[in-house]
């Protein structure tokens, strides 16, 4: 928390150089932005949403995820009124990211990658305005410029608003390690968000490696692949999922893929009975068991599943939970990317 124990004291790690220590999970606040725009997930009752915060946060959960363009502000939105009844020496820290923006008048399109500093600086003032905060504790870039601005101009930006006391910390979101080493260069990389997961698992080759070298924290987000590997999921599930809930366009909630993923989800079951937790929290635990991996971000918008995933931030999976899930993932052949970290 804002430098404070949380009344339930939940294990941490340091993230990164930085002057946090994190618990292993942190509340992602991408889904409670609500469902009418580009990448929604369907509507959201925003009540439940400040309860699920509320309640995160009781249980000892310290830091929060969003982004300016989750639900086009209204994520931040949010997470401000959740926050606003909790005294300040007990509050979590609230990162956030920015280089996506949108046109209000069509809620509908994709928002756009812009990097340009000044957009940056406006994005900043922004999101300080719709969490009613006087510094954010990390800011990341949601993703590598699309618009044409070099690296170099967008992380020197985002440098500055840390130097000018904006920010507490500064961060990659979405960048590989190529780039992360071309940042570096102008100035530390406090931490990296990737997506990670048992299916999505590229980011273990090259860039938990860096981050490791380099003592740059690491959250990952989609931990539970959007809820594939939450041992809840299921064909029909997936053929009920709205229109406005991206997963309904996406290839990994379909067709051979989809069935694959399921598989791998069932595997995890006899790991979760031996636990005596849910599958959920098997598959937050396995991203962070990986060396790198600072924390993970998950997802909620109701108090009960917070319940149905805290168990990770205590559970720690033996080398031989890892082993029996590696070797799941290779029979089943879902998604991409190491099945092991080296030396298991």
């Amino acid at each position: 928390m804002a430098d404070s124990a949380s009344d339930i004291a939940l294990p941490t790690r340091a993230l990164g150089r930085t002057d946090m220590a994190i618990t292993r999970v942190g509340f992602g606040a991408w889904a409670i932005g609500g469902g009418d725009w580009a990448v929604g997930w369907g509507t959201q009752d925003d009540r439940e949403s400040i309860a699920a915060i509320r309640h995160a946060v009781a249980r000892g959960i310290n830091w929060i995820d969003t982004a300016a363009v989750y639900g086009l502000g209204h994520s931040e939105e949010v997470v401000r009124e959740a926050l606003s009844t909790i005294p300040k020496d007990k509050r979590p820290y609230v990162f956030t990211k920015c280089g996506l923006v949108w046109d209000d008048n069509d809620r509908s399109a994709m928002p756009r990658n812009v990097l340009a500093p000044a957009s940056i600086r406006r994005e900043i003032e922004a999101s300080l305005r719709r969490l009613g905060v006087e510094r954010i504790d990390l800011y990341q870039v949601h993703w590598p410029a699309r618009d044409g601005t070099p690296l170099d101009a967008y992380w020197q930006t985002i440098l500055d608003l840390k130097a000018e006391g904006k920010v507490r910390a500064v961060g990659l979101s979405n960048h590989s390690a190529s780039q992360l080493e071309a940042a570096e260069r102008l100035g530390h990389v406090d931490t990296l968000q990737p997506p990670f997961s048992a299916i999505r698992r590229e980011v273990a080759a090259e860039e938990l490696p860096w981050c490791a070298a380099h003592q740059t924290g690491v959250i990952v987000y989609s931990p539970m692949q959007s809820g594939l590997l939450t041992g809840a999921f299921s064909l029909q599930r997936a053929k009920a999922l709205p229109k406005d809930d991206w997963r309904s366009r996406n290839a990994e909630f379909s067709g051979d893929l989809l069935a694959r993923n399921l598989k791998l989800a069932d595997a995890m079951k006899p790991i979760a009975e031996r636990h005596r937790t849910s599958v959920a929290t098997i598959a937050v635990a396995w991203t962070l068991a990986w060396p790198g991996v600072t924390g993970a971000i998950v997802g909620a918008r109701s108090a009960a599943q917070v319940d149905g995933w805290l168990d990770a931030a205590r559970i720690e999976l033996s080398p031989e939970d890892m082993r029996v899930i590696g070797k799941a993932i290779e029979a089943t052949g879902a998604g991409k990317g190491p099945a092991l970290p080296k030396g298991l």
